[in-house]
């Protein structure tokens, strides 16, 4: 092996050089990219973080279109705070109502494992406005899982007087 000459040796160093120079590129470009996808993501978190900072006036605003909801209790507990709830909200809206009748729980229909769906029946005669009211009442329940049926019947002759069927449903704890 004959040694390199001097045009040799500077093209073999500036070959090294590009190599070194290709390879940091790539890996400059690669952290580069993290970098600017780190830099979004952290301008994403704190739009999000201001959107959920707001002012106490918005949260109490906010937090009295979310229902509340007692978790569920055994169904010997649960069917008794349910069923006065329920009556307390009727006479809120001025419905009598007859005797509400408690439907026993079933394991089967309920959508959620590890609980029942108590479900309770009211007939009552009412005018429309306060079949309204109590409607609108119903999300301040909490132990309401849902209402299960819904029906008004109109009074052929008082138009404002309706014959009201309606089912409420809520968890109970097997």
């Amino acid at each position: 092996m004959r040694g390199l000459n001097q045009r040799e040796k500077r093209t073999m160093k500036f070959g090294v050089a590009c190599a070194v120079a290709i390879i940091g590129f790539a890996i400059v470009t690669n952290h580069l990219g993290k970098w600017k996808a780190a830099r979004s993501t952290t301008t994403e978190i704190v739009k999000t973080l201001d959107a959920i900072n707001v002012k106490e006036t918005e949260r109490a605003r906010l937090m009295s279109i979310v229902p509340v909801f007692e978790m569920p209790k055994k169904e010997e507990v649960q069917k008794f705070l349910f069923r006065d709830k329920f009556n307390e909200q009727l006479k809120k809206a001025g419905i009598k109502s007859e005797p509400l009748q408690i439907l026993p729980a079933s394991a089967s229909k309920s959508p959620v494992a590890g609980y029942g769906l108590l479900r309770l029946k009211c007939s009552a005669k009412c005018r429309f406005g306060q079949a309204l009211d109590l409607l609108a009442d119903l999300k301040d329940n909490p132990y309401l899982a849902g209402i299960e049926e819904f029906k008004m019947e109109c009074d052929q002759k008082k138009r404002q007087d309706v014959k009201l069927d309606i089912t409420v449903s809520t968890f109970v704890k097997k």
